[in-house]
């Protein structure tokens, strides 16, 4: 990563060694928080069991996961687009992920994609060129939302459930070491009332961020944790992916 040394937590924040979405509002939407909280955990749990050697991380933005991978890996690799609207130091390689990638092959061990896909008009081959430039052994953890509202638009191009993405894997030579669906419609619930209760003067960043509280409390009940559960089978608020490259 260029200029290691100026990177700073963005997204993504520690609280009490907990990796959570940022709680400032200029690097995190307020009635973002709560799906970020929720993604945060799985890579909080699975990059230091898989992250190792070379690590791309595709669609990177400012690095967010940074603060988690830099001490498990020998090098990572920062690759995103060159239309963002800020300046990103960040980069090693600028390019569009929609076309054939300047990485040699099989010359990465781990990737990391997290909220990446959707936003991708090509990706067949998004996963053409991942299957690619992994080293035999190495491994991919993504993420993906599903019941989840337009964002980046006009680059916003699919929503993809636990099938569809296993299948974009295995046809590309890939095998599917685990897929979790996360949120049920209580997040999805909570998720867009807050985004709509942000947009109300003065009462509605509160109202967001209660609504949010009311949320985490509930799930964490016995009975909140299997109604998420339950209903995320079917109405999941994103899935969390790890691939692997077997040979």
């Amino acid at each position: 990563m260029k200029n290691s040394e100026l990177w700073a937590p963005t997204k993504y924040e520690l609280k009490n060694g907990k990796l959570r979405g940022s709680r400032n509002p200029k690097h995190l939407g307020v009635s973002s928080r709560l799906m970020t909280d929720i993604t945060a955990t799985f890579y909080q749990k699975y990059l230091p069991l898989h992250a190792r050697g070379r690590l791309a991380d595709l669609g990177c933005g400012f690095v967010p996961f940074y603060m988690i991978y830099r001490d498990l890996i020998t090098e990572s690799l920062c690759v995103d687009w060159p239309n963002s609207a800020h300046k990103n130091d960040f980069l090693d390689i600028t390019c569009d992920l929609n076309k054939p990638w300047p990485i040699p092959d099989q010359s990465v061990d781990t990737i990391v994609i997290s909220e990446v896909l959707e936003h991708i008009a090509n990706p067949e081959l998004v996963w053409q060129e991942m299957a690619r430039i992994l080293a035999p052994g190495g491994k991919i953890l993504l993420s993906v939302p599903f019941f989840y509202k337009i964002h980046e638009a006009p680059y916003d191009y699919y929503r993809y459930t636990e099938f569809a993405l296993r299948n974009l894997a295995e046809k590309n030579g890939l095998s599917v070491a685990g897929i979790e669906s996360f949120g049920g419609l209580p997040e999805i619930f909570t998720d867009l009332m807050a985004k709509n209760l942000v947009k109300i003067p003065a009462i509605g960043t509160p109202l967001a961020k209660g609504f949010q509280a009311f949320c985490r409390a509930f799930v964490r009940t016995g009975w909140g944790k299997r109604v998420s559960a339950n209903t995320g089978k079917f109405y999941p608020l994103g899935y969390f992916m790890i691939v692997d490259k077997i040979k």
